[in-house]
């Protein structure tokens, strides 16, 4: 095989595996439990146990009949307020692609739900890769900053990791195919 073939099946395999990693993880707020008042959900620890990347995906599933998905401010996210929306979400199945990263806010509107325990904050960080050394850190603006947790092994997986496993296995073939 020369080498126009060789690079060619290099570059195939290189894009085969790269285009999988363009598409985020996707996950359904609650897992089986959906998104609900009616069973013992704790969001907070669900969304705790996750490490969320722009471009996943949040599914969040329920009843419409007793349920909506608001998304609201940090402070309205704390106080259970309901009454000034970013966003309404009624279908029973919405589907929400994480497009920045930031902190979102997401409550139930129905009266007493988010009290119950109806609502989740999920953290999108920056990046994972190491920067420059911070500089003076300013005061938080709306949310306190907190770290994020890795990941329990379901759901996301670092960009970065998958990026570097797959160029040396490129580069391994690469080497192999001379």
């Amino acid at each position: 095989m020369g080498f126009a073939m060789r690079l060619m099946v290099v570059l195939v395999l290189f894009s085969a595996l790269t285009s999988s990693l363009i598409k985020g993880e996707v996950y359904k707020v609650g897992d089986s439990a959906g998104w609900t008042s009616v069973m013992d959900v704790d969001y907070k620890h669900w969304a705790e146990t996750k490490t969320f990347h722009v471009g996943d995906t949040i599914i969040f599933k329920y009843n419409k009949e007793f349920h909506n998905v608001l998304q609201v401010s940090y402070e309205n996210y704390k106080s259970c307020n309901a009454t000034n929306p970013i966003a309404i979400f009624t279908t029973g199945n919405d589907s929400i692609t994480i497009k920045s990263p930031a902190h979102f806010f997401y409550i139930c509107g129905y009266p007493q739900h988010c009290q119950a325990g109806q609502k989740v904050d999920i953290r999108v960080p920056r990046s994972v890769a190491p920067g420059p050394a911070p500089g003076p850190s300013l005061p938080p603006t709306s949310a306190p900053r907190i770290p994020p947790v890795p990941g329990n092994g379901t759901g996301s997986s670092s960009l970065n990791t998958k990026c570097c496993f797959y160029t040396i296995v490129l580069a391994l073939l690469a080497i192999f195919a001379y």
